[in-house]
């Protein structure tokens, strides 16, 4: 059963870059978000960051931190789920 949470990241990350071509289900959990297959580049992150941080109530201090959330999905919903109110996580 797929993991609610990186199902959740996928559609945002998809949703918030406008990514046409892409389908969540498409996005592997383990792919690099920035420099991989989505060739997602600085603006891209920090789109993302803002839309996280607004969609979980998390703060992303710093551009090191991101660079290690964002290092794939799995490792953003790790992230995430440290950080965030569990209220706000999908079920």
């Amino acid at each position: 059963m797929p993991d609610p949470l990186s199902s959740r990241l996928k559609e945002l990350i998809v949703d918030t870059l406008r990514l046409e071509d892409r389908a969540p289900a498409d996005i592997p959990d383990d792919e690099p978000l920035v420099g991989g297959g989505l060739s997602l580049d600085s603006i891209d992150a920090l789109e993302l960051v803002v839309r996280l941080e607004k969609e979980f109530g998390i703060k992303i201090s710093s551009s090191e931190e991101a660079r290690s959330a964002l290092g794939s999905v799995a490792a953003l919903a790790a992230f995430v789920r440290q950080r965030a109110d569990p209220a706000r996580l999908p079920l």
